[in-house]
């Protein structure tokens, strides 16, 4: 899986840096209905892979005072340091104990702007969800969860929720992490 990911990685960065003989303009395309899959208890949910920078193992997060309980606070990833979200707490889940499949995805938000880790149970895969097997979301969804759902997507028999990324802080949030 991580195998996949980084070479999905590289040669979307070959391509950036028109290493591979295509413009950057290209890139979009590339990137386009490609996911990155992630379980959250019982469910599948899914990201725009434009978004996520990398996959790291759950590490030493510190504590930071006054933060929603959600945030459990920051690392340092080879000298930045990023806030860390628990999504089961985002999602009002109940909590469980990180154990050896328990990773943080880094995400960009705000077009690259900001950088945050989201605590996920586990990294599925990568996989393309064409645009017309993506159904908008439900709008019986009251709850704030509703919100972060940008559609979902028809793999088989299966359906993943798809998340936005840019909606998963509100504006205050991004303020009181600093970002």
């Amino acid at each position: 899986m991580s195998e996949t990911l980084a070479k999905m990685e590289q040669q979307s960065e070959d391509q950036m840096n028109g290493r591979d003989g295509s413009f950057p303009e290209d890139t979009e395309d590339t990137l386009k209905d490609m996911y990155l899959s992630f379980r959250l208890g019982d469910e599948d949910y899914c990201l725009e892979i434009r978004h996520v920078t990398e996959i790291v193992g759950i590490q030493k997060v510190t504590e930071v005072p006054d933060m929603p309980h959600y945030v459990k606070g920051v690392v340092n990833l080879r000298g930045q340091v990023i806030p860390v979200i628990d999504m089961r707490l985002r999602f009002n889940m109940m909590g469980r104990d990180y154990d050896e499949r328990t990773c943080i995805v880094v995400i960009n938000l705000r077009n690259g702007q900001v950088q945050v880790g989201l605590v996920v149970d586990t990294v599925n895969e990568v996989r393309s969800i064409e645009e017309n097997n993506v159904s908008p979301p439900p709008k019986s969804g009251t709850g704030q969860c509703a919100q972060y759902i940008r559609g979902l997507g028809k793999v088989g028999d299966d359906v993943k929720i798809i998340l936005d990324a840019n909606k998963l802080l509100f504006e205050d949030e991004f303020a009181s992490m600093g970002a």
